[in-house]
């Protein structure tokens, strides 16, 4: 998509009372999203469009959950989670569980894994991204669902 078509986007969202608009045009997608005033400041996202490929997510179909992780170990905050080293997200993205919807999870709370182990993986501009685990010991807590956005920095993953 064209950053004059985004810029233009953009005018036309700053105009309007509209907190969202999406856009897409062929496999391309644009969604521009504001937070009122006083609140975190707005940002253009590109939404990437599903891969032809072995970690294919339609689009129009619900992220499956991944099984294993226990409710109470999944999504906790940071200060819910218990001690240990925290692994945070190293981009924005969305986060997948699994290499694809019919695979089991990379990771399940109280597996044990080596430095180097994949624990997931993080969809940025078309691009698939392992997230390795960078010390050895046991996965105490899962602190994101699989097929949810990701911002830079979030705590991922707590290993002990």
């Amino acid at each position: 998509m064209d950053l004059r078509k985004i810029k233009k986007l953009i005018d036309l969202l700053e105009e309007s009372n509209l907190a969202e608009i999406e856009i897409k045009e062929g496999e391309e997608s644009v969604r521009l999203s504001r937070v009122p005033k006083g609140g975190v400041p707005a940002m253009a996202a590109p939404v990437a469009a599903p891969m032809q490929a072995e970690h294919h997510r339609p689009a129009a179909a619900p992220a499956a959950p991944a099984p294993g992780p226990s409710a109470e170990s999944v999504g906790k905050s940071v200060k819910e989670a218990p001690d240990g080293h925290v692994v945070r997200s190293p981009m924005v993205g969305t986060f997948y569980a699994s290499p694809n919807p019919e695979a089991p999870a990379f990771v399940k709370v109280g597996q044990t894994v080596k430095a180097g182990d994949t624990l997931g993986i993080i969809e940025a501009m078309k691009m698939f991204n392992p997230i390795e685990a960078d010390v050895s010991g046991t996965v105490t807590a899962i602190l994101v669902e699989n097929g949810q956005p990701v911002e830079f920095d979030e705590p991922m993953f707590v290993i002990s």
